[in-house]
């Protein structure tokens, strides 16, 4: 029997990892999370690591990227473009962009496209509105749910029973 724990308030996904993220109506949920989330990534030429990936704790600015575009009918729908923090519209895969992030961190990137996904931890991110309101109670702050970097924003619990 299924019970309603609880109602989504909002998915998000992040095409390009630690970049901006974008409010969708709807997604598929699969084995490597949500379509279109996480699937593009900056690799850190320097780094031969099992982690190359370079993320906003290496590179604050790239919060401030937005990936944009994206036609329908495409793979995922994955963008097409990034807006740079100065307004700036870049092809994702040109040049210009990797040059422009690279001078950024201080060595060279390239951008990379996995078919299942960059994730630090697991391939879905999920939080709950309580949750948030009660960080922010505790640190005397209101902050916006993206901060997390959730999939899914999940709302009040209705109903929870065992059987």
């Amino acid at each position: 029997m299924l019970v309603e724990v609880g109602n989504v308030e909002a998915i998000f996904r992040y095409p390009v990892k630690s970049m901006a993220g974008e409010r969708v109506e709807r997604g598929i949920l699969g084995w490597h999370g949500l379509d279109g989330d996480r699937r593009l990534a900056f690799r850190r030429m320097d780094d031969s690591s099992s982690f190359p990936w370079l993320t906003a704790s290496r590179l604050p600015e790239l919060l401030l990227f937005l990936p944009q575009g994206g036609e329908c009918g495409t793979e995922e729908n994955l963008p097409t473009h990034v807006r740079t923090p100065e307004g700036k519209l870049m092809p994702i895969f040109g040049t210009d962009l990797a040059k422009d992030v690279g001078r950024r961190y201080g060595s060279p990137v390239e951008m990379m496209q996995l078919k299942h996904g960059i994730f630090d931890d697991a391939s879905i991110s999920l939080i709950a509105s309580d949750t948030v309101r009660e960080i922010g109670r505790l640190a005397s702050q209101n902050p916006d749910v993206r901060r997390f970097r959730p999939n899914v924003n999940r709302g009040y619990v209705v109903e929870a029973k065992r059987s």
